[in-house]
């Protein structure tokens, strides 16, 4: 076992060798990609865009004027901008403070704060990050608005008797989550225009003790309020309306309840819970074209007075990408409570809705109080950020949610108890800039899903040079032909030179000045892509406008980097191509920028080592070991199908200390030979899926079979083994033989026996047949057949009559 133990040390030492080797070279290889990144950028735009690059904004100055921020350069006047946090508003979260005012006092609604900070303004810098921390803390009685949308066609009758007998229950019940609770009503059917809904009256199918009511769209029957009688009054007086075709109008409703924020009377500072009660599909944009609708719902609120929906045989029904942005732009949270039949449709519809839930809806009359509790207290409990950040900006999210464990990229956290503040680590970033200049101001909001709290970050990204605002046109520096900015020349059309000295045309060909278009390291001018002129390199155009040749000497291009899937660079959210070189985005490397930096991916959840121990993380992916024992394999290195060597080490000593015998059956020679295992005896040993990280199942034969679980920890084996082993029972050979000739002779006798009853019987049945035959046969006595006599007698008949 010590063998084992120094075996695993030398790996160890040779592992962590491996890791700083690798981390010299990484880091070597960052630093010359900076260096790289920052040379032969010809604007300033374009270097300050690159990251940890300054520009040198002076006239006349000889050296690379884009160069790394913390070179020791001779430049006087540089234009580097930083990223950082301008301004911040951030009030105290006020957690259970809520529940010391009074339940009644109105003005607490506006001070509860469940997110913090509420304001920011930053100023960041293309491809570089920036930190920050947001909490949440659920408050207590956060008030929260209900609002029951319910289908009151035929078939769901029952479910409106349950709801009216059941609003006392229900408002009880959210009181005893929340002191600032309000409840509303609406009921839908279907657009009132064949096909959907058959107009003509005698057609209805309505109960004979029950009057139909006229065929409707949606109508707002009441809104939120805290009179639990009214709703109860309101739902039992509600009629039951007929249709047509199976699908119902539950979108076009859908989207009045919540557009209509006055007339259902969401508040702002609320938690919204819309409750979608059917037990048919919906319709959705195109339907309506069956009915010669073809002008696009508008997502706007059309009520009257009465609360119905006035523009339903006007409008199409909305599509299901306007319910997902309507419900996100009004923070609602749905719960589809839908019968049994339909389930698996909304679960669909819901998995494309954020902060919505799906339950079955029952007949049972206390199922619809229940259900809205339970989805309640799901949604309450359970917190996930979001943004509306556009493709130029990504926001990513870490945390350990409620401190278990470290930090790990997630947006969503669930668990949560009232009061219990929440963590989440942000990190901003400008992955691009946008080409109007108008959209480098932009307003970004961070919100949790069905909250209508939120953090407004005022973002400015800085893709420009303040000194470009300094624009100095026909300069006399730059011969008066051009303009200067930010210490370069922009030389006028048909004008080139470093202060556009000189004119296109007339020197196009010329050589003069040629050692200014070579590199030191180069004998051809311009790189051989591009020509020499007024002793400056005009980079040749390439046919595709995407692809650029820059550089002083034409040395550059974004086109001839490395490619990962085809993708240069591995596409623009990995990187980009900057003179042949890819530079990569904040949180990839790799010449590719195909490797994440992140080892996350190398991480089995819940274990802290990377590829389990047992591997090094390349490029976000393990590669596994050989060790000793064997290789290692499996996504986290998590698995070693040839790792067999321990378990026949050890069941030596598994059998002296367990059972003794085998190999160490001498107490001395098992002390001695097994003092790094310590093994105890189990009634059973575990299944390999309650195996926690680490143990191991082993099983042996000799003859009978052992089996035990080990763990390593520190050189030191831990072993649990089965009591009882599984053993053959012994084999009796002399009673099997006896067995076995017994066996064959009666069957021997016995198929004799019925082989002679078998001939026996049927030699009397053939005995019998021939007795009958012989009785049957008709012999003639008087001699052979065949012989007839030579003389023939005659009797005359006239003779006869004479003779009377």
């Amino acid at each position: 076992m010590n063998l084992i133990a120094l075996h695993r040390q030398r790996y160890a030492k040779l592992f962590i060798a491996l890791t700083v080797f690798a981390s010299i070279v990484n880091a070597a290889i960052e630093l010359e990609s900076i260096n790289n990144a920052c040379k032969n950028k010809d604007n300033c735009r374009d270097c300050i865009q690159t990251s940890n690059c300054a520009w040198c904004k002076v006239p006349n100055f000889t050296e690379d004027r884009c160069f790394q921020s913390n070179s020791n350069s001779t430049c006087t006047s540089i234009e580097f901008p930083v990223t950082k946090k301008v301004e911040e508003i951030s009030l105290p979260l006020t957690g259970n403070k809520v529940s010391e005012k009074k339940k009644n006092d109105k003005t607490n609604v506006h001070k509860i704060v469940q997110l913090m900070p509420q304001y920011m303004k930053l100023e960041l810098k293309p491809n570089e990050a920036y930190d920050f921390t947001l909490k949440y803390a659920r408050a207590l009685d956060y008030p929260v608005d209900l609002y029951y949308l319910m289908d009151l066609s035929e078939s769901m009758r029952d479910d409106r008797d349950n709801l009216s007998i059941l609003g006392d229950m229900l408002a009880k019940t959210m009181r005893n989550i929340t002191a600032d609770f309000r409840l509303g009503f609406g009921s839908f059917i279907d657009k009132a225009i064949m096909p959907f809904t058959n107009i003509v009256l005698q057609k209805w199918n309505c109960r004979a003790d029950e009057k139909c009511n006229k065929p409707y769209s949606y109508r707002n029957v009441m809104p939120l309020s805290t009179n639990t009688d009214e709703f109860s009054l309101k739902v039992k007086n509600a009629r039951i309306s007929p249709n047509s075709d199976s699908p119902e109008g539950g979108l076009d409703a859908m989207i009045q309840a919540i557009v209509c924020r006055k007339e259902i009377g969401w508040r702002e500072k609320a938690r919204h819970l819309l409750v979608f009660s059917t037990d048919a599909d919906f319709h959705s944009a195109g339907d309506g074209k069956l009915a010669g609708l073809i002008q696009p719902n508008d997502a706007k609120c059309h009520l009257d007075s009465e609360g119905y929906y006035t523009h339903a045989e006007k409008l199409d029904y909305p599509s299901v990408g306007m319910i997902k942005h309507v419900i996100k732009e009004n923070s609602i949270n749905v719960i589809f409570a839908v019968t049994k039949d339909v389930l698996e449709i909304y679960k669909q519809l819901s998995d494309r809705i954020e902060g919505s839930k799906t339950a079955i809806l029952t007949g049972q009359s206390s199922n619809v109080v229940n259900l809205i509790r339970e989805q309640y207290q799901q949604i309450s409990s359970s917190i996930e950020m979001s943004d509306n950040s556009t493709g130029n900006v990504k926001i990513t999210y870490y945390s350990s949610c409620r401190g278990n464990g470290p930090e790990i990229p997630t947006s969503k956290c669930d668990g949560l108890r009232v009061d219990e503040e929440i963590e989440f680590k942000v990190n901003i970033r400008v992955t691009s800039c946008p080409a109007d200049p108008r959209d480098w101001q932009q307003t970004i909001q961070i919100y949790p899903i069905g909250i209508n709290e939120s953090l407004i970050i005022d973002l400015e990204m800085l893709c420009g040079c303040k000194c470009e605002a300094e624009e100095n046109k026909k300069s006399k520096y730059c011969s008066s032909k051009g303009s200067l900015m930010c210490g370069v020349c922009e030389c006028d059309e048909k004008f080139v030179g470093a202060k556009c000295q000189c004119s296109n045309t007339e020197h196009m060909n010329s050589t003069e000045n040629s050692h200014n278009c070579r590199d030191n390291s180069m004998n051809i001018d311009c790189s051989g892509r591009g020509v020499c002129s007024c002793g400056q390199c005009q980079c040749d155009k390439r046919n595709n406008d995407k692809e650029v040749i820059s550089g002083k000497y034409c040395q550059c291009d974004n086109f001839s980097c490395e490619r990962s899937d085809q993708k240069l660079c591995s596409g623009s959210d990995h990187g980009k191509c900057e003179c042949g070189n890819c530079v990569c985005n904040d949180g990839w490397q790799g010449k590719a920028c195909e490797c994440p930096v992140s080892t996350e991916s190398c991480r089995k959840p819940g274990d802290d080592k990377l590829c389990s121990g047992k591997g090094e993380c390349e490029c976000g992916v393990c590669k596994c070991q050989s060790t000793a024992q064997g290789r290692f394999s499996g996504k986290y290195c998590e698995t070693c199908p040839t790792c067999s060597s321990l378990c026949s080490e050890l069941k030596d000593c598994v059998q002296c200390q367990m059972y003794k015998r085998g190999k160490f059956q001498n107490e001395k020679d098992c002390l001695g030979n097994c003092t790094q295992v310590e093994t105890i005896a189990v009634d059973k040993v575990r299944e390999k899926f309650e195996l926690v990280e680490g143990e191991k199942n082993c099983e042996f034969f000799d003859d009978c079979i052992y089996a035990f679980t080990f763990k390593e920890n520190d050189g030191l084996y831990k072993i649990e083994a089965q009591k009882e082993r599984k053993c053959a029972p012994k084999i009796a050979f002399f009673k099997i033989a006896i067995s076995v000739s017994s066996s064959i002779l009666l069957t021997g006798l016995a198929t004799l026996l019925m082989w002679k009853i078998i001939t026996t019987m049927q030699d009397r049945r053939e005995y019998k047949r021939f007795e009958a035959e012989k009785l049957n046969a008709k012999w003639n006595s008087g001699g052979n057949p065949l012989y007839k006599q030579a003389t023939t007698s005659f009797k005359n008949p006239t003779y006869s009559n004479n003779m009377k």
